[in-house]
């Protein structure tokens, strides 16, 4: 009988701690408490959803992460912020934990917003306000805005792009156009940045972004130092882009 007592005990108390562990307010403190944002860096924040495809989010993610690792510079606090602390799942099945939710949590100032491409870019995402009026917010503060492939359909229908030329993935350009008439939509380039708005077509070409963010902060030999370390061959010269004056 007393050891049965005691098994009890001991299962409860697992029972317990697995309780405490699905339990989202529970989770978020433990989220926060893990997220060390060092205040002398810029905080860069990457919105993700079910959906998002792995590659424009984790390509931005690498470079900015890396920047921790270099001397000298005002490196980069890289976390995520979606509408959920549950995990969100990619188009590819990856399954992430995100750090913030936007809709409850008070979060750190944001200085640079990255949007990766998801699947429902095209469609009901542009219909989910609490979404766009969060990206609206950010922009107000933000020193740069920046998308991967059809991110920009978002960036587009917060209405942040209307005075800038823009880029998205080479397929969905005319799809682009032609749900967004009045912008200044470049062709056959892997990014365009004008003003603080940095759109990427995207797919691998989202590492080539990402460095040029990178060395247009911190200059070239940071960048080649980044690239380096990713085994990526890094020429900003060389790069199909559009960059107006």
């Amino acid at each position: 009988m007393k050891n049965f007592l005691v098994l009890s005990f001991l299962l409860g108390m697992v029972y317990g701690c697995s309780e405490k562990k699905r339990n989202p307010e529970t989770t978020a403190t433990i989220l926060k408490s893990n997220t060390e944002l060092n205040p002398d860096n810029y905080n860069v924040a990457f919105l993700i959803m079910d959906g998002t495809y792995n590659t424009e989010f984790t390509a931005p993610y690498d470079i900015f992460q890396h920047t921790k690792y270099r001397e000298g510079i005002k490196a980069m606090n890289t976390f995520t912020v979606a509408n959920t602390l549950e995990p969100i799942t990619t188009f590819e099945g990856l399954r992430i934990l995100p750090d913030f939710n936007y809709l409850k949590d008070s979060l750190p100032p944001i200085n640079i917003l990255v949007i990766p491409s998801a699947e429902h870019h095209l469609d009901k995402d542009l219909k989910d306000t609490a979404m766009l009026n969060f990206i609206k917010r950010v922009d107000k503060n933000a020193l740069f805005m920046t998308s991967h492939c059809d991110g920009a359909f978002v960036l587009a229908k917060a209405g942040l792009l209307d005075n800038v030329a823009s880029t998205t993935f080479p397929s969905d350009i005319s799809k682009y156009r032609q749900m967004f008439p009045h912008l200044n939509v470049k062709d056959s380039v892997l990014f365009v940045h004008d003003g603080k708005y940095i759109t990427s077509a995207g797919g691998a070409k989202s590492f080539e972004a990402a460095l040029y963010l990178c060395e247009h902060l911190y200059g070239k030999e940071i960048a080649k130092s980044l690239a380096k370390g990713l085994v990526i061959d890094w020429e900003l010269e060389l790069v199909p882009k559009t960059i107006p004056q």
